[in-house]
Order: C-alpha cells, then sequence, then structure tokens
C-alpha cells in the first residue's frame, strides 16, 4: 500500500526533474559553442548529478520512511543545489573559489544515500 506523500515533497521531487530536464536542454542547445570544452565537462556533470538525485529524490519521497527518509530527501535536494549549482556557476564563468562548495553537496549526496538504505531498514522490520 502506498504511504500518502506531501504535496511539498512531491513538488519538490517535480522540480528536480524539470529543472534537470531544462538545464539539460539549455546546455545543449543554447550554450553549444558558448562553452569552451573544460565548461561544458562541467555543464554535463552537474547535470548528470542533477538528474541521477532528481530520481532518488523521487525515491526518497516515494519509499522514504520517517526521520531518515526526510533527511534523505532534503540531503539530495541540498546535495542538487550545492554540487551541480556550483558546477553550473563554474562552467558559467563564477570565481573558482565557488568550487570549495562542491564537495558539501557530494557529502549531501552521499548521506541521503546512507539515510535512505537506513529508512528502507527500518522499514521492513
Amino acid at each position: 500500500m502506498r504511504q500518502p506523500v506531501s504535496t511539498h515533497a512531491g513538488l519538490l521531487a517535480g522540480i528536480a526533474g524539470a529543472s534537470a530536464v531544462l538545464l539539460g536542454a539549455f546546455g545543449a542547445h543554447a550554450l553549444r559553442g558558448v562553452l569552451d570544452d573544460h565548461a561544458s565537462e562541467l555543464w554535463r556533470t552537474a547535470v548528470n548529478y542533477h538528474a541521477w538525485h532528481a530520481l532518488a529524490l523521487v525515491l526518497a519521497v516515494g519509499l522514504g520512511h520517517g526521520r531518515s527518509g526526510r533527511f534523505a530527501m532534503a540531503a539530495f535536494a541540498l546535495g542538487i543545489v550545492l554540487f551541480s549549482g556550483s558546477l553550473y556557476a563554474l562552467a558559467l564563468g563564477a570565481p573558482r573559489w565557488i568550487g570549495i562548495i562542491t564537495p558539501f553537496g557530494g557529502v549531501a549526496f552521499i548521506s541521503g544515500w546512507i539515510a535512505l538504505g537506513l529508512s528502507l531498514r527500518t522499514r521492513g522490520g
């Protein structure tokens, strides 16, 4: 039986997925020829992690349970903003110090996966 999903959590997951598609298309079309090879690779990496973690957010919203599930949702959303957001900014020419933020997003992603795993474990038993 499916658990009810918070309207805000479901909306957050939808926005995360839609923005990954929009930013991927923007990079592929509007930024073609504008970004150099390094910046294009940063953009692709940002979109890749953004899209995968939008899907992880959907999993956390749909399957997550309790405090761990809520933590996973927050961690995936924060990771998208910090990790992908900093890479998007760097690709667009932000100062190099913005790269200091990127690992914090990676830690948020890792924390989210661990929390999701704990949430799924405790849900079954």
